[in-house]
């Protein structure tokens, strides 16, 4: 097992060290304007060239790039070429809202696909006609699409949740529940119907298999079947799944976070990018990489834990 994790983390690292050199050369190339778009037009030539030089736009790609890497090891990411503000500041105060957005989601997401596709693929019938129309119908409907309805609906129409919330460090419990209501709605709604759909497939898959016939014929009941062997063995596939998910929530959170004006990490993203802000942009890349392999670091180790021929393989 300590094999395996290993193997996982050093993937990890090359993973990250790879997607932050490439986004690295990407910024370089496409940042001959950022002195002028930092002075405004007005600046005079030699304004902007001694800019370029304080930001150190006038180096190597490669020193560039070990000086920030360098850097970064150290816990130093800059500061925004724009605001002066730290780069971990600028991140941690918005990270807590897109994380907290997502995993509600991906929570939320787990438990009711779970129940729907164990139900279609047990019960059949009208539920398992049910979950495939509701897949098709879900995947059809973009997760802004949704988000514009329920604003118009729920906020402005009914006036039960606010329509944008730009929420203050210090607000209460219940502001966080209603501004999170809406947007944790917007993207569930995709990510139970095409996930419940996968669920019933694989649990279909292991209710065909030998040793559920065999656990039946020894008189254990349906129950027990479903509950300690059927969704063990399908548990990897909806754990991959969902991991899927995650991974793509926090690309798509960004249209979600603009919508109801959350100040998460998308917004930042949108922000920095629009200015060719790079320490910014390298920030919000490095933590979301080291967040995906995090995540499927927890769902590798899970998939090992229930399948012992995963860590074999």
């Amino acid at each position: 097992m300590v094999t395996f994790i290993l193997k996982r983390i050093v993937s990890g690292i090359s993973v990250l060290v790879a997607i932050s050199f490439v986004t690295f050369c990407l910024l370089y190339f496409s940042s001959a304007n950022i002195a002028r778009n930092i002075l405004g037009e007005s600046a005079s030539p030699e304004q902007v060239a001694a800019k370029e030089v304080e930001l150190g736009l006038h180096r190597p790609l490669l020193t560039r790039y070990f000086e920030w890497a360098s850097n970064a090891l150290h816990g130093d990411f800059g500061a925004s070429w724009f605001t002066s503000e730290p780069v971990i500041s600028a991140i941690t105060t918005r990270l807590p809202i897109t994380l907290t957005l997502v995993s509600v989601s991906i929570v939320c997401i787990a438990i009711v696909a779970t129940l729907l596709g164990v139900a279609a693929a047990v019960k059949r019938g009208w539920i398992d006609r049910m979950v495939q129309g509701a897949a098709v119908v879900g995947d059809a409907i973009p997760d802004f699409v949704l988000a514009i309805v329920l604003v118009s609906v729920f906020a402005i129409s009914l006036k039960w949740f606010p329509a944008t919330s730009s929420i203050a460090p210090d607000a209460g419990a219940s502001a966080w529940v209603a501004s999170m209501t809406l947007p944790v709605i917007a993207l569930l709604i995709n990510g139970i119907a095409s996930i419940a759909q996968q669920i019933r497939s694989a649990v279909i898959k292991q209710l065909e298999k030998d040793y559920v016939r065999t656990l039946r014929s020894r008189g254990i009941s349906e129950r027990e079947i479903i509950l300690k062997h059927v969704l063990r063995s399908a548990a990897p596939a909806g754990l991959t799944v969902l991991s899927l998910k995650f991974v793509g929530m926090l690309g798509g959170v960004v249209i979600i976070e603009q919508i109801f004006a959350l100040p998460g990490m998308g917004a930042l993203a949108v922000q920095s990018t629009s200015t060719g802000d790079i320490p910014l942009v390298m920030g919000v890349v490095l933590y979301t990489v080291i967040i995906v392999i995090i995540v499927n670091l927890l769902v590798d180790l899970i998939n090992g834990w229930l399948n012992p021929k995963v860590r074999v393989s």
